[in-house]
C-alpha cells in the first residue's frame, strides 16, 4: 500500500512527486503514456511568467509569484537549463498603454518584483528588432525561460532516486474507496493508497468524476507554434508579449534556453483532448500576429511546428483542494498558464493540504536534492579532455546540429524509465532537436538504443506505442 498515489506525470504531478520524496513516505506516480511529460508539459511556451496578470486574490496570483522565485535554485539542483531573461509586454497605442498600466498596478499588488513601465525609446534600446510602431512596454525582470520537458523529467528522476515509484502505461480507469482508495489501471493493476492527488492535466475532470461529484470542467485550448532555427535565436533577448486578450496572453516571440526562437501560440477551443494537429489557418494567424511585434523574423527558417493543449478550467482559477465529500482525494487541476511557472509552489500547497488532511510528514534525512546531467558542450576544454579520457564515447559527436555526444545519449538511456523511445531520448538530451530534426542522427540514436538495451532495432518506436520507424530490412 502507498501513502500517496499521484495521477499524471506532467510538470504538476512531477513537482508534487519530488516534493513528497523529501519525506518518509511510500509514493507512486501513475502515467497513462509510456513516458513522462507527454502532454502539456512537452508542448508549451517554455515561459516562467513573472506573475503580473493573474487577478489579485486568486490561486494563480499567489502560486505564480511564489513558484517563479523558486525556479533558479531548483534548476541548479536538477541540472536543467533556465535563464531569467526578463519579459516585455509591448503596447502600440493609448489603449494598450492603459492595459500596461493596469498590469503594472496588478503586479505590484500581487508582489511581483522588478516591474517597470518603459517608453518607446527605452523599449527599443532593449530590443532593437521590435516594430518601430511600439509606444511603450511593461518590463518584468523576473520573467524567465526553461526547458519544460527536461525539467519535468529531472523532477521524476530525482523523485525516484529519493525512493518514489513510477508506473507508466498505467491509465487510471476506476477509483473506489473503502478504508483506503483502490485505483484500477489499464494494466489490470489494483493500487491501494491512503491519499490520491489528481494531477491529470486535460483529463483531470475525468479522473475527478470517477469518485467525486462533478464540480468543474476542463476545456482543451489548442495552441500552435513555430520553432525557428538558431539563426533567428539572437533576434531577441527578452520574451516579447503583446497586450493580453480574453483568450489569453496572445502570440509571443521568445528566445529559448537552447538558442532557438519560439513564435506562438494561437488559442482554439476544441473538443478532442487528443488532437495535436497543426493547421495552415492557425499558423497563418500566428505569423500575421507576430508581424505586428516584429518584421525581422524570417519564417523560412522554421524547423518545426507543433501544437499543445492547455487544460483550461471553467472555474477561472487553479483548483488545488481536498474534496469536501471524498476525504483524502486532492485535485491539482485546471493548470492553464501560468501552470508551469506555478508548479513548484503548487507542490508545496498540496503537501500542506496533505498535512492538514492527516498525513504524517516525517523528513527524509537521506533526501538528495541533486540530479546531475552532463551537458558536454558547456564544459571547459580541460573538463572535456578529462571526461573523454575516462569515457571516449564523449568524444564522438552523434547530433551535429546540437553537438550532442554518444556519451550523453548513453547516459540518458541509462537514467531512463519505462519504454525508451527515439523522442524520449530527444527530450532528455536533445539529439534531433536541431535544424535537420534528426534526419542525420536519428538512425544512429536508434542503433545506440538497440545496443545499450540489447533489443531489436525494429522494436524502437518514435513516440507512442505503434509509431514504429523500422519494420524490417529492404535488402
Amino acid at each position: 500500500m502507498y501513502d500517496v498515489a499521484i495521477i499524471g506525470a506532467g510538470v504538476i504531478g512531477a513537482s508534487i512527486f519530488r516534493e513528497l520524496s523529501k519525506y518518509n513516505l511510500k509514493t507512486v506516480i501513475l502515467e497513462k503514456e509510456n513516458d513522462v511529460s507527454m502532454g502539456t508539459s512537452k508542448a508549451n511556451s517554455a515561459i516562467v511568467h513573472s506573475g503580473y496578470d493573474p487577478k489579485v486574490g486568486t490561486l494563480m496570483a499567489k502560486l505564480n509569484v511564489k513558484g517563479n522565485e523558486m525556479f533558479e535554485e531548483l534548476c541548479k539542483e536538477l541540472s536543467v537549463p533556465f535563464k531569467r531573461n526578463g519579459s516585455l509586454v509591448i503596447g502600440f497605442d493609448d489603449n494598450d498603454m492603459e492595459t500596461i498600466k493596469e498590469l503594472y498596478e496588478n503586479g505590484k499588488k500581487i508582489g511581483v518584483k522588478g516591474l517597470e513601465i518603459l517608453n518607446k525609446e527605452e523599449v527599443l534600446n532593449k530590443e532593437k528588432n521590435l516594430s518601430e510602431n511600439v509606444k511603450g512596454a511593461l518590463y518584468a525582470k523576473m520573467g524567465g525561460i526553461v526547458g519544460p520537458f527536461e525539467y519535468t523529467i529531472a523532477l521524476i528522476e530525482n523523485g525516484i532516486e529519493n525512493g518514489g515509484k513510477l508506473k507508466v502505461c498505467s491509465e487510471v480507469i476506476d477509483i473506489s474507496k473503502e478504508e483506503n482508495f483502490i485505483i484500477k489501471t489499464s494494466k489490470g493493476d489494483k493500487i491501494e493508497a491512503k491519499y490520491i492527488i489528481n494531477a491529470a492535466g486535460i483529463y483531470a475532470d475525468k479522473i475527478h468524476n470517477l469518485i467525486c461529484e462533478e464540480s468543474f470542467k476542463i476545456i482543451p485550448i489548442k495552441g500552435e507554434y513555430y520553432v525557428m532555427d538558431k539563426s533567428q535565436g539572437g533576434l531577441f533577448t527578452n520574451t516579447i508579449f503583446q497586450c493580453p486578450s480574453k483568450k489569453g496572453k496572445g502570440v509571443l516571440v521568445t528566445p529559448t534556453v537552447h538558442g532557438n526562437l519560439l513564435v506562438g501560440p494561437n488559442a482554439d477551443e476544441i473538443e478532442d483532448k487528443e488532437s495535436l494537429k497543426t493547421t495552415m489557418d492557425g499558423l497563418d494567424f500566428i505569423r500575421s500576429k507576430a508581424l505586428k511585434t516584429t518584421e525581422k523574423v524570417n519564417f523560412r527558417e522554421s524547423i518545426r511546428n507543433f501544437a499543445g493543449l492547455r487544460a483550461t478550467p471553467d472555474t477561472g482559477d487553479f483548483i488545488v483542494e481536498e474534496n469536501k465529500k471524498v476525504k483524502g482525494f486532492i485535485d491539482a487541476a485546471g493548470m492553464k498558464s501560468p501552470g508551469l511557472s506555478s508548479a513548484p509552489a503548487v507542490a508545496i500547497e498540496v503537501v500542506d493540504i496533505l498535512n492538514k488532511a492527516g498525513l504524517k510528514l516525517v523528513k527524509n534525512e537521506n533526501f538528495n536534492p541533486y540530479r546531475k546531467q552532463i551537458n558536454f558542450m558547456e564544459l571547459t576544454s580541460e573538463e572535456k579532455g578529462e571526461l573523454i579520457k575516462k569515457d571516449p564515447s564523449y568524444g564522438r559527436i552523434i547530433c551535429r546540429c546540437e553537438s550532442i555526444t554518444e556519451g550523453e545519449i548513453v547516459d540518458a538511456i541509462k537514467r531512463s524509465f519505462g519504454q525508451i523511445t527515439l523522442d524520449g531520448v530527444k527530450r532528455r538530451c536533445r539529439p534531433g532537436m536541431g535544424r535537420c530534426q534528426g534526419g542525420f542522427c536519428g538512425p544512429k540514436v536508434q542503433e545506440i538504443i538497440a545496443r545499450e538495451l540489447n533489443i531489436p532495432i525494429e522494436s524502437i518506436v518514435l513516440e507512442k506505442d505503434g509509431s514504429y520507424i523500422l519494420t524490417g530490412k529492404s535488402k
